[in-house]
């Protein structure tokens, strides 16, 4: 689980790069550039859950006395 959520990091970061060139700077918030700040957003979201996730299951498996 734990090279699952790492590899799931690992592509809501490259989306947020990925977003990130779709910006066009002069409109930002217009038409295809709202999108990409949207994506940004949203994968910003799922990022820092998945960070919980792993934050989370390593105080739990400290409590237990195991590595993660």
């Amino acid at each position: 689980m734990k090279t699952f959520l790492r590899i799931m990091a690992v592509l809501a970061l490259g989306m947020m790069i990925f977003n990130a060139t779709m910006i066009d700077w002069d409109m930002p918030t217009e038409g295809d550039s709202l999108v990409a700040i949207i994506g940004i957003l949203a994968s910003g979201s799922a990022l820092l859950l998945i960070w919980i996730l792993l934050l989370s299951l390593k105080i739990n498996a400290k409590q237990k006395g195991k590595d993660f």
